[in-house]
């Protein structure tokens, strides 16, 4: 059932109004800095680097909501960190799909991330975006914690990558 009624969706065209819809009204400048502010506050305690990408239409050119993150893991650069410990955070609004990327110097489950992203669904679905965020980026960060090699002696993360969401 819902499979029809995504595809009809996105046929019509009332996803990418949905998307469009959803990223004006809930992801408002004061909830990006705020964001911002916790995967600041959230990188401290480890080396890993934390990318949110919200997209509010996924582009005609690619399709696989999966094959988008990757493309925009590696268009944001998220791969480039000292320490190979970047994550991107990828949220697409119109497909109501999120997906988590990370480096290789990130040893963390495939089973982990989909656990995040399946909480993050949730909140979503029950339209606490902001909450889910938070809870999400605090879910990353207890992964990261013993994911990530940790901060060494004496010094801090470098925090390489930005924090503040990126609207694509």
């Amino acid at each position: 059932m819902s499979i029809k009624r995504d595809s009809w969706k996105k046929l019509t065209g009332w996803s990418s109004l949905a998307g469009q819809w959803l990223r004006r009204k809930h992801f408002n400048a004061a909830m990006l800095e705020r964001l911002a502010g916790r995967i600041r506050q959230s990188e401290v305690s480890h080396t890993g680097e934390l990318v949110v990408a919200i997209e509010a239409v996924s582009p005609a050119h690619e399709s696989d909501a999966e094959q988008r993150a990757l493309e925009v893991f590696g268009k944001l650069h998220v791969w480039d960190t000292p320490l190979n410990t970047g994550v991107l955070l990828y949220l697409a609004l119109d497909r109501q799909y999120m997906q988590i990327i990370a480096d290789r110097g990130v040893k963390a489950s495939d089973a982990q991330w989909a656990e995040v992203c399946a909480g993050l669904q949730q909140c979503f679905v029950q339209q606490r975006y902001e909450q889910g965020l938070f809870a999400a980026i605090d879910n990353i960060e207890t992964i990261l914690k013993s994911a990530c090699p940790p901060v060494p002696e004496g010094g801090r993360n470098t925090d390489d990558l930005p924090n503040t969401p990126v609207l694509l």
